[in-house]
């Protein structure tokens, strides 16, 4: 009956994820718990979460409430719907519980969900794990309900090499030592969309300043790298200023990172406190780079730090209303680089591109916004 369905059924929000991952940088595989504070509000015997390229571990599956343990009867994966159906015996309590989960993952290498990036590190050859969850592959690295309006605040913890940085949405609280490894625990997040929950670790250099305010702002890049991300990061400080006056709402994270990755779908993702850009939308080299570059730059940076206050801290409740998260975050983005480089007369390309736009709307083609 779960079946076929584009939205998981509405008996059980979720509240809080505390969510652990150990990834196997060599192997390229992860493995992972999640303790989800789940609200049964209405009666129901089944949970209904997605999960996809998971494997569960059937024996570990439980949910508590009301000091009781329920068991599942049956744990079923159905890929195509990417979805995951617990049956239990007997009807939950209503209320909160805890539904406790143990998988394992691939770090593909397809550059979405919890992936593979390559890159060189004193001559040699060496994996980064990375995430990219939008629209719907946080799915493919932790069981989850994978739905924008589906808001809960993240405790995250990562098992790593103790060589290598770690970065999660929020800053780190501790860090335990254990011979090669170590476990880096994150501050518990805002609530927020699964969409946006991110992860990165490899080698990293970093150049970092902080907003008046207090904020820490860093540029995460290749080690060799990081006098490349200078002009990135005196854009997002200044942006940052600039959009709290504006909207008169100040930046709702404690930290700010934003991170180079050599191999990166899109051109940039605003993942909540941890964006990640692709290496030519966040690296400016002064001797190298063109003209056009430094724009680039300027406008993803802002671009995405718009997304911080539009779409991060207020989402849309469902995809059919992206084309007003990412028009919003397009806009604010030309607003900011006017005010920050004012000679670059900037409002004069975003016109030839709103003209490109009605073009193409005068087309017999063209379709409604929303579909």
């Amino acid at each position: 009956q779960f079946r076929g369905q584009p939205r998981l059924p509405t008996f059980a929000v979720p509240k809080r994820y505390d969510l652990k991952l150990k990834p196997d940088l060599v192997g390229c595989t992860f493995v992972g718990s999640v303790q989800i504070s789940v609200d049964v509000v209405s009666a129901t015997s089944f949970l209904v979460l997605n999960a996809s390229d998971l494997a569960l571990e059937i024996k570990a599956v439980t949910f508590a409430s009301n000091d009781k343990l329920f068991r599942p009867v049956e744990v079923e994966l159905y890929e195509d719907d990417e979805i995951v159906v617990l049956e239990f015996i007997e009807s939950l309590p209503i209320g909160l519980g805890i539904l406790s989960l143990e998988f394992v993952g691939t770090l593909n290498d397809r550059m979405k969900g919890f992936y593979r990036s390559t890159y060189d590190h004193n001559g040699e050859k060496k994996n980064m794990a990375v995430t990219q969850f939008e629209p719907a592959d946080a799915r493919r690295c932790f069981p989850c309900w994978d739905e924008p309006a589906s808001k809960a605040t993240f405790k995250i913890s990562l098992e790593v090499p103790s060589e290598l940085v770690a970065l999660s949405n929020m800053p780190i609280l501790e860090e335990k030592r254990d011979g090669n490894l170590k476990t880096v625990y994150y501050q518990e997040s805002p609530i927020m969309s699964t969409y946006l929950v991110a992860v990165v670790i490899g080698h990293f250099d970093y150049v970092e300043d902080h907003t008046p305010d207090g904020i820490g702002v860093r540029v995460y890049c290749q080690v060799g790298k990081a006098g490349q991300g200078k002009f990135g990061l005196d854009v997002a400080v200044k942006t940052l200023g600039l959009y709290k006056e504006y909207f008169s709402v100040p930046y709702s994270l404690p930290k700010l990172d934003m991170v180079a990755i050599p191999d990166f779908a899109a051109g940039a993702m605003e993942n909540y406190g941890l964006v990640t850009y692709r290496e030519t939308a966040l690296l400016y080299d002064e001797q190298h780079s063109a003209a056009a570059n430094k724009q680039r730059v300027a406008t993803v940076v802002a671009h995405e730090l718009g997304h911080q206050w539009f779409g991060n801290l207020v989402t849309m409740e469902w995809w059919t209303h992206l084309w007003l998260n990412e028009g919003f975050a397009t806009w604010v983005s030309y607003l900011a680089c006017d005010s920050l480089f004012p000679d670059w007369k900037i409002w004069t390309q975003f016109l030839d591109e709103s003209t490109e736009g009605l073009r193409l709307d005068g087309l017999a083609e063209s379709h409604p916004i929303e579909v």
